[in-house]
Formats: C-alpha cells, sequence, structure tokens
C-alpha cells in the first residue's frame, strides 16, 4: 500500500472513460497544479493570472513542439471537486495525447493518481462526506433516470441530513444516559426513564423505516428483478425477446429449449428492470433440464415481480391441475399471462375457475407489437416512491450498518424497560453510534458528547 502526502503532493489522471474518443479530460489537483500546468501551456496571459473558475483556449507544449490545442478550466481552492486547486485540460482523444499529455506532466512533478483518489481527497479535505463519495460512483454507473435521481439525492446531501438528524439525536441520548451515569448518586435528576424510553423508541423508529426503504432502493439501484415462468413452450422466450426489443433467447417450437436462466435488463418509464427468462416447468428425465427447472423455481422466490405465461390455446385439466400448486405457492406480485390469443382456444373458459383470484392478461407475445398493458403493469408494481424527496437506502453497506445499529439500539430499549442501569446500557447506544458513524463517515467522539452535555445543560457555570 502506498502512502502519499495529500497536502503536498499534486495528481494527474484521465478523468474521462478509458479509450479513444473525440475528446479527452486531463484533471490535475493538487497545490502545484496552476504552477504545473503553466509550465507547459501556451494562452493569451499566464495561467496564474487566470480569474478562478475560468475557461480558456490554449497550447500544451512538448518541448518547443505543439502536442495540441486545448480548453484549460482552472479551479482555486477551496471551490473544486477536491477542494484544492485544480486544472482540468480538455484535449483531442487520441492515446497519444493523452498518453504524452500524462507524461509530460509526470515529468514536471504530478505523479499519477490513484484508482479513486480525486473522490477520496474530495472526502479528506471535508468537500464530501462517505455517503456523498460513495454516490460518486452510482451517479457513474446509474442504468435509469430513478437509479441517477436517487444517486443524485445522495450525492447532494439529502442522505447525510438525515443521517446526522440521527446522530444528533444519538449524542442527545448519549448525553442523558451520561448524566445518568455521572450523577446517579446525586440528587439531580436530567431525564427521567420515560423520557430515554420515548427518545429511544423515536429514533428506533426512524431507524426501522429507513431500513424499509432498502428493497425499494436496491431495487432502483440494480433493477427490479422480474421472472418469467411457466410451462415449456408457453411462449416465455418469445416475450422476453418482445419487452426488450431484440432477439436476446432462442425461440423454438421445441419444447424445453431454455434450460438455463437468460437474463437482460430493460428501461421503462425511467425503470430498470432485470428480467430473467426460465426453463420451462414440466416432468423431465434430462438432467440439465432437471437443473434449469431447479433455478427456475430459485428465481420465483427471488423475483420482485412475475409473470406466469401459459399457452391458453393448449390449456386444459391437465395443464391447470400441474400449474395450480405453483401459482398458488407464489407470494410475490405475479402476472398470469395467458399467450398465443392469436391461436384459437380449445378450452372452453378464459379463465379458469381455480384461477380465479389471480390477475391476468391475455395477448400474442408473437404478434403484439408493443405490449403497452404489460409494460404499464409492471411499472405500477414496481412501487417506486412517488416523494423525491424521501430518503431511500440503496447500498448494500449502509443497510448492513443499519440493521447493526437497529439491533444494538433495540437492546437499549429492551434494557430500559427492564430497569437496567445506565453503565450497562452505554456499550450499546456507543454501538448503534459506530454504525451510524459508518454511513458517513462523521465521527461522534467523546468531546462532541461532552461538548453536548455542558452546552445544553451548563453543568459547573
Amino acid at each position: 500500500m502506498h502512502l502519499y502526502n495529500f497536502s503536498q503532493d499534486t495528481i494527474c489522471a484521465i478523468a474521462t472513460a478509458p479509450g479513444q474518443g473525440g475528446l479527452a479530460v486531463v484533471r490535475v489537483s493538487g497545490p502545484e497544479s496552476v504552477s504545473i500546468v503553466s509550465q507547459i501551456l501556451r494562452s493569451h496571459k499566464p495561467l496564474s493570472k487566470w480569474s478562478a473558475n475560468y475557461s480558456g483556449y490554449g497550447y500544451i507544449m512538448d518541448g518547443e513542439a505543439v502536442l495540441d490545442d486545448v480548453v484549460v478550466t482552472k479551479f482555486v481552492a477551496p471551490h473544486s471537486f477536491t477542494a484544492e486547486d485544480t486544472v482540468e485540460i480538455s484535449c483531442h482523444g487520441s492515446l497519444y495525447i493523452q498518453d504524452k499529455l500524462l507524461q509530460i506532466l509526470i515529468d514536471r512533478g504530478c505523479r499519477m493518481a490513484e484508482p479513486g483518489e480525486f473522490t477520496k481527497r474530495a472526502f479528506l479535505n471535508g468537500r464530501i462526506d462517505l455517503s456523498q463519495a460513495e454516490a460518486v460512483a452510482d451517479i457513474i454507473s446509474a442504468r435509469s433516470s430513478e437509479s441517477l435521481k436517487l444517486a443524485r439525492q445522495q450525492a447532494g446531501g439529502e442522505y447525510s441530513k438525515e443521517f446526522n438528524s440521527l446522530a444528533d439525536r444519538l449524542i442527545e441520548l448519549t448525553s442523558l444516559m451520561e448524566l445518568e451515569l455521572d450523577f446517579s448518586e446525586e440528587d439531580v435528576e436530567f431525564a427521567d426513564r420515560d423520557k430515554l424510553f420515548s427518545l429511544c423508541s423515536s429514533i428506533y423508529q426512524r431507524l426501522s423505516k429507513l431500513l424499509q426503504t432498502y428493497s425499494t432502493g436496491n431495487a432502483i439501484k440494480e433493477g427490479v428483478a422480474v421472472a418469467i415462468a411457466g410451462p415449456a413452450n408457453a411462449g416465455k422466450s418469445t416475450l422476453l425477446n418482445k419487452l426488450l426489443g431484440r432477439d436476446r433467447a432462442i425461440v423454438s417450437d421445441i419444447a424445453g429449449t431454455t434450460r438455463d436462466t437468460i437474463e437482460d435488463t430493460v428501461v421503462l418509464d425511467g425503470i430498470l428492470f432485470r428480467l430473467v427468462d426460465t426453463a420451462g416447468l414440466r416432468d423431465t428425465s434430462d438432467t440439465i433440464e432437471e437443473i434449469g427447472i431447479k433455478r427456475t423455481y430459485d428465481e420465483l422466490k427471488k423475483a420482485d415481480l412475475i409473470l406466469y405465461v401459459v399457452d391458453q390455446s393448449a390449456l386444459d385439466e391437465a395443464m391447470i391441475k400441474n400449474c395450480t400448486p405453483i401459482l398458488e405457492s407464489i407470494d410475490n406480485p405475479m402476472l398470469l399471462i395467458l399467450n398465443k390469443s392469436d391461436k384459437e382456444r380449445e378450452y372452453q373458459y378464459s379463465k379458469p375457475l381455480q384461477w380465479k383470484e389471480y390477475e391476468t392478461m391475455e395477448l400474442s407475445a408473437k404478434y403484439s407489437d408493443d405490449l403497452v398493458d404489460l409494460k404499464s403493469w409492471l411499472v405500477a408494481k414496481a412501487k417506486l416512491p412517488g416523494n423525491g424527496n424521501d430518503v431511500v437506502v440503496s447500498n448494500t453497506r449502509h443497510y448492513e450498518a443499519l440493521s447493526k445499529a437497529a439491533d444494538a439500539l433495540k437492546r437499549v430499549i429492551d434494557g430500559l424497560q427492564m430497569g437496567i442501569t445506565a453503565d450497562f446500557l452505554s456499550p450499546d447506544l456507543r454501538i448503534c453510534i459506530d454504525h451510524i458513524e459508518e454511513v458517513t463517515g462523521r465521527r461522534i467522539s467523546s468531546d462532541t458528547i461532552l461538548h453536548h452535555i455542558f452546552s445544553h445543560f451548563c453543568i459547573g457555570k
């Protein structure tokens, strides 16, 4: 592991996507960024004379030769992404130009940035907190408008405000606990047990509410999992291809063509869906197909939404008998699709009495061009939050930290109900605080608690 002096090093790296393109941006950050770039930039006036947040045209010089004509933007600390002096050079996207420019910068005193170091510096310099730093990666990897909205909310500080508010409540609770502990032998009461219990329960409820948003947040970030299941040769792969708008799965009249799960994504109304085509459910002696069928049942358990497809033209008592136990075992939102509506129906009923409780849609995956109703059903059932200001947890690390914080706080609540003294409850309260700290990186030290005690309770004034 390299140990660098962040306050002294000036770093450089390509800030745009790897590879050749029309343009590339080279970012230089650190105390010598303006000085170093000034040595290789020929422009209308020296870079040091440019005002902050100014962009200008010039030439990057390789000795006496012009390497490239560029647009340079100067940022002055602390008003930059890293909160350091920063220079961004927009050059042509030639791989040779990019590599040569980095080489020239390194020759004049820069070093190559470590992966993620610009964002790390922004965090270490107090420009952003830990959750905002993680949101940068989420913005870059966002695959839908909803996931981008969620990442921008986190990067914008709404997420941090919620957790800092929780931390402030925990500081208040800890202060009251410490006062009870320190003054237990004095005739002084700062808060009765009912107040402690009420405050602790209020914080626990907020933690629980945040934890409940994780399934939604994960669906926004990773995609709503949609399992396409049903008997063999019901048209599941055709439906997958039609939803994707391209041929992703092999379609054949031969039953059992799909023997493994096939997964791909599609964005509908700004929501990312992960569509999983599965092996047809039927009795088989084929070992490979049996494995595929087992995976189908696994996908049914994991899916957020289920499209159960049957061939309505071949619907008979045997199919109803075989499908009904499977349908009854499904707990997640499901749409029963009566496919192949273009074919003549042999069974007399459009919807078997045994299936009357299920949402049903009749369609022809093969001949329907838009599947508007089906797409509308998927969007409606995704159940994404309607209020864009709601804080939604989408990060697995945050979810785990919050779960541990909630568990520790629950132990404190149970202890208060049992009349356990503060000295036995304080360790669990500290554990809760430690896990909240993991989300934003904010350190709640003993000095923070002491400051709160003296500023709010005026002890020893």
